[in-house]
Parts: structure tokens; C-alpha cells; sequence
């Protein structure tokens, strides 16, 4: 596939992946859901090590790096992400989600001493104004009503979840553990950790058998969790982070623009403004990285 092409499938699946999480909300718990898509993921990517022969054993030291990664990455703070969306709109949650990068350059300073530039530092101010100018509107409709409030909370939690995921998994990836294995051990753990808040915190692991949970389950898991995911490295590994990074600042636009269509999500002028501010700041940062 062409740059172009694989670039457009990182952004179409990855901007409809947030809508597809409202499939997944009813009958079946976010940590039942969140479990299943990942056991699903995991499955299919330790058939893939395995048809090409890649090594999957790890040392116990790893397997607990590799638990902590799943954990956070791909069990707690998805979980947050689904209670999120029973309270917000998906498009104003991917919009909150994309400050993770931001907070992750912060991250990757603090644990790993990686230089931050003024430009930098200047592009996450502007991401994170973007941000809150896009959820102002959402916040100020409250009406006595805690439901945006509750949202943008659950949103906060799995931005900073989904942070330290990162840079645990960046700490994983220094340590020698290649990215394919990686990805199958942490997505198994990621969905164990989810099974086993679903048990301590009784909300049940049920199923739901309609086709509408099923085919959103396997968009999740196969498009969403794999195929998006083998396009942004296919591209990453053509272009370079700083190009193939821009897929974050598209993706958040798509997404509303999707909320809007099926959710009846309203833009105002503020979503305008923030969204072009959230932008700059996104391409600041990636310039800088590109510059370093």
C-alpha cells in the first residue's frame, strides 16, 4: 500500500473506533467488554508470532514489565474509556484522549530525562488549551446535571492511565522486548487485568450475542487493535515518527465529525477554535521532534 493509503486507514479506523465503543455499552460491563476485546486481540497476534516463528518466551522480570504495560495500557485505561462514553459523546472523548502524547513527552522527561525544547513545551500548552476550549461548551450546558463532569473525569483517568502505559511499554521496548510480542503479551494481560476487576468489583462477565456487540467487538479487536496498529508501523517505519505522527492530530477531528453524524454532537464555535488550536500545538510538537 502507498503512504497515502496507509495513512487514510490509521485515521478512518482509528477516528470510527470511538463510535464503535457505543456498541459495546449496555448489557455487558466496560470491563467484561474491554476483556473480551482483548483476549480476541491477543489471540490473533500470538497466531501471528507463531506462524512467523518470532520467540515468545520472556523472562519473569519482563513478564512483570510486560503485565504492568498490559495493565495499564490495555486494561485499565480502556475501561476508563468505556465508562466514558456512557456519559460523553465519543467524538469529545477521542478529543480529550489526544492529550496523551503531550502528557507522554512530559513523562518521557521526567523518567527518562529526554530533552523538551521550548517549542515543545509551547505545543503541549496549545494542545491542552485546544482540548479544554473543545469541552467548554459540554461543561457549561451542565443544567445541575454532574453527567459532562463525570465524563471528562473518566476521560482524565485514562489519559493519565494510558500515559503511564506508554511509558512503561517505552521502557519495555529499551529493555529488548520486540514490539509483536510485546503487543500479545500485553494485550493478554491487559484483558486478565480487566477480567479481574469485573470479579472484584461485581459488575459480571457477560456476553451479548447480538450482531451489533459482535461485529463491533471484531472491528475493536482485529481493525482497531491490529490492522490499524500493523498500518502505523508499516508507515512509521517508511516516514519517521515525526510524519506519521500527524494520524494523532487527524484522528480526533474524524471523530467528531462521526460523533456528529450518529450521535447528533453540536459544534460550536468554541469546537472550531479549539480544535485549531489543538492542531497547532500538535504540529509544534511534532516539528520539534522532527527538528531533535
Amino acid at each position: 500500500m502507498s503512504n497515502l493509503r496507509l495513512f487514510a486507514a490509521c485515521v478512518a479506523i482509528w477516528g470510527t473506533t470511538w463510535l464503535a465503543i457505543t456498541f459495546q455499552l449496555g448489557h455487558v460491563s466496560a470491563e467484561a467488554s474491554v476483556a473480551w476485546r482483548f483476549l480476541l486481540a491477543s489471540a490473533l497476534l500470538f497466531a501471528y508470532c507463531a506462524a512467523r516463528g518470532l520467540l515468545l518466551r520472556q523472562t519473569a522480570r519482563e513478564h512483570a514489565w510486560l503485565a504492568l504495560q498490559g495493565a495499564l495500557l490495555f486494561g485499565v485505561s480502556y475501561v476508563a474509556v468505556y465508562y466514558a462514553e456512557t456519559f460523553l459523546v465519543s467524538g469529545v472523548v477521542a478529543v480529550g484522549y489526544s492529550a496523551s502524547p503531550l502528557l507522554g513527552m512530559l513523562g518521557m522527561r521526567a523518567f527518562f530525562a529526554t530533552p523538551m525544547t521550548r517549542t515543545l513545551a509551547l505545543g503541549s500548552v496549545l494542545g491542552l488549551a485546544g482540548i479544554s476550549l473543545v469541552y467548554w461548551p459540554e461543561v457549561a450546558q451542565l443544567h445541575g446535571d454532574r453527567r459532562t463532569v463525570i465524563g471528562a473525569a473518566w476521560t482524565a483517568v485514562a489519559v493519565l492511565v494510558s500515559t503511564l502505559g506508554s511509558l512503561v511499554a517505552h521502557r519495555n521496548q529499551r529493555a529488548g522486548i520486540p514490539l509483536w510480542q510485546s503487543m500479545a503479551w500485553g494485550m493478554l494481560y491487559g484483558a486478565l487485568a480487566s477480567l479481574a476487576m469485573a470479579v472484584v468489583g461485581g459488575t459480571g462477565l457477560a456476553f451479548d450475542s447480538s450482531w451489533q456487540y459482535l461485529a463491533s467487538l471484531a472491528y475493536l479487536a482485529v481493525l482497531g487493535s491490529i490492522v490499524a496498529f500493523a498500518a502505523y508501523l508499516t508507515l512509521l517505519h517508511r516516514v519517521g515518527a515525526g510524519r506519521s505522527g500527524y494520524i494523532g492530530v487527524m484522528v480526533p477531528i474524524v471523530a467528531l465529525v462521526v460523533s456528529s453524524v450518529f450521535e447528533g454532537f453540536r459544534w460550536h464555535a468554541l469546537t472550531f477554535a479549539g480544535i485549531a488550536v489543538s492542531v497547532a500545538g500538535n504540529v509544534l510538537v511534532l516539528r520539534g521532534k522532527q527538528a531533535a
